[in-house]
């Protein structure tokens, strides 16, 4: 891979382990469902302006349905529930947890497009479910409830993550991946605005909130994306999907720089787990 393809995907891991970092100051004070629509809103108003300066408006007339899906359980759902879980876990917990999404992708792939199912991926499926059980288990006291609810919204995120990629490719493969970016993230404001009223707004909004909810959007969302997109478009998507690999690790350094979170031996041991079956599960 040449060198500026390999910087934009460490900047790209860096933005998204990032984000875990900023939901873990917004959280308390918006709630997950408003930090969420926040999120998405704010990136969607981006991307649009974006779109229109390049003439670039994604085909809402006719793509609409398969847009408000991929919207929905590739944005709305996994980022409201990475919201809530970042209210009980660690940063590096949620980072590690969201690498388990290639995982999930070749379950689906398997039932759902018929892929072939090697002993690599059999193996990396394995080792990737022994990796959550440790992370979740080996502690020297039991979980609490919240605990355990918070770990089981990563994985329903990062299983949502999958389907999403999945249904992608069979429904909007011949769209160009600029537009279901864009698209998607004005259908998951859509979407998560008529959650609004059953939810309330813990506050107080100060500017330090403000600030790392303005990150959220912007750094890791909207430019995430465009780099993600980037990197599809000139790496391939088993190249760009690599960046999996790296989340775990700038989610446990932003965690320990900026909020002073330790790491603990089943993070390490069950993200290393992790990491070894989703880089099986990725081989071709």
């Amino acid at each position: 891979m040449p060198l500026h393809l390999v910087a934009l995907l460490v900047l790209l891991a860096a933005l998204w382990g990032g984000s875990f970092v900023f939901m873990r100051v917004a959280v308390p004070a918006l709630g997950p469902v408003p930090l969420a629509y926040a999120r998405v809103t704010l990136a969607a108003i981006a991307l649009l302006a974006l779109a229109l300066a390049q003439r670039r408006i994604p085909a809402f007339a006719t793509r609409w349905r398969e847009f408000v899906v991929v919207g929905v359980v590739n944005t709305a759902l996994p980022f409201a529930l990475f919201a809530y879980a970042a209210q009980h876990v660690p940063v590096s917990t949620s980072a590690v947890l969201n690498a388990t999404s290639p995982i999930f992708g070749a379950i689906l792939g398997a039932v759902w497009l018929r892929e072939h199912v090697t002993v690599a991926k059999a193996a990396g499926l394995v080792l990737g479910l022994a990796g959550v059980g440790i992370l979740v288990g080996w502690q020297p006291q039991a979980a609490s409830r919240e605990v355990l609810l918070a770990v089981a919204a990563c994985l329903v995120a990062a299983l949502s993550y999958a389907v999403a990629s999945v249904y992608t490719k069979r429904k909007l493969a011949r769209e160009p991946s600029f537009a279901v970016a864009c698209a998607s993230q004005v259908a998951a404001s859509f979407a998560l605005v008529l959650a609004l009223p059953f939810t309330s707004v813990p506050g107080p909004i100060t500017a330090f909130v403000a600030a790392n909810v303005v990150g959220l959007a912007i750094g890791s969302t909207a430019i995430a994306y465009l780099i993600y997109f980037k990197l599809i478009a000139e790496a391939g998507p088993q190249r760009a999907l690599t960046v999996t690999f790296l989340l775990p690790l700038f989610g446990a350094l932003w965690g320990y720089v900026f909020l002073g979170e330790a790491l603990t031996t089943n993070t390490v041991a069950g993200g290393v787990l992790i990491v070894a079956g989703t880089a099986l599960t990725l081989r071709k």
